[in-house]
């Protein structure tokens, strides 16, 4: 997993990597409550407290996305569905001396946002829905995605968080 996540954000050492956990996530809307939860309780384990609030936005706009535009017609989530398919979306956390990457992959290979484009950012800052990479972008670092490769399909998208030590 970390290899592709390599190719798209700048230089770093794979050895240095001090902490990654991941997370399957079943495909109905709850699930972006269980990531946020997972994500605070990873973060305090990494002594991350005080990047939570920023971190769970963003964890919460790409689970978002996944699970409403990313998962194929029928395994769509329905609030409180029985007999959900099995996970198709996962979150991955990776932890850097310092960076922080939050990623989620999902089994679509259409880029993430459709017309969305930095420099479209104050028109979407108006629409009632579609603001979701613009908070992304607002909050993170920098993000971006990419294709899987190998035997996998879908993609990941990506939201890379500085850490000031």
């Amino acid at each position: 997993m970390l290899e592709p996540l390599r190719q798209g954000l700048p230089p770093v050492d794979p050895t240095a990597v001090s902490g990654s956990a991941s997370c399957a996530l079943p495909a109905r809307f709850e699930a972006v409550r269980g990531a946020r939860s997972f994500t605070r309780s990873t973060l305090s384990q990494w002594g991350l407290d005080d990047r939570f609030d920023d971190v769970a936005l963003v964890v919460s706009e790409l689970v978002t996305n996944a699970l409403r535009h990313a998962l194929p017609e029928d395994t769509r989530p329905a609030t409180g569905a029985a007999g959900e398919p099995e996970a198709s979306v996962r979150l991955h956390l990776m932890r850097w001396s310092t960076r922080l990457v939050c990623a989620v992959r999902d089994p679509s290979e259409d880029r993430p946002g459709g017309s969305f484009a930095p420099e479209r950012t104050q028109e979407n800052c108006d629409l009632e829905s579609g603001r979701g990479l613009f908070l992304v972008d607002a909050y993170s670092d920098s993000w971006g995605w990419h294709p899987l490769a190998g035997r996998l399909t879908g993609k990941v998208v990506w939201a890379l968080f500085m850490l000031h030590e």
